[in-house]
């Protein structure tokens, strides 16, 4: 039995937009063919994001794209990941897993679920829940 082939980027992003609820506008669809057209999970940052995006040769400034990742977490297809106070990532990946963050590259990477354990969380405070929990591991290369 063949597989059907993979489709075209443009395609798979229009159909995650549509899929979502977001109208396929040929920004958020210029985006979304480059954050998951071939069909890998990817970590950017809205300026990373944006060199790709102008390597392209499509038209978008940086500030509609900072503007479509926070529409496309709040439609629930992105995750913002905080690294420190001033820098954000955004993974394709919305299940719940650790982060490796390279300090010496500035880059994020998957960490192994599996291998991460969470044995006991404190109480969260009076009239509170607890939304979630984000594991970011920092790393450095070895002298």
């Amino acid at each position: 039995m063949t597989r059907p082939a993979s489709p075209h980027p443009e395609q798979r992003g229009t159909d995650w937009l549509s899929g979502a609820g977001l109208r396929p506008t040929r920004q958020r669809v210029a985006l979304a063919s480059l954050l998951i057209g071939d069909g890998q999970h990817r970590h950017v940052t809205a300026e990373s994001l944006f060199a790709d995006v102008q390597k392209c040769g499509e038209s978008v400034s940086l500030a509609t794209v900072y503007n479509t990742l926070r529409a496309f977490c709040d439609a629930g297809l992105m995750q913002e990941v905080l690294v420190d106070g001033t820098k954000s990532y955004f993974d394709t990946n919305t299940h719940d897993h650790p982060h490796f963050y390279w300090e010496d590259e500035n880059r994020l990477s998957d960490a192994p679920a599996d291998q991460l354990e969470i044995t006991r969380l404190p109480d969260a405070p009076e009239g509170a829940e607890i939304a979630s929990v984000d594991v970011v591991i920092r790393l450095r290369r070895r002298s």
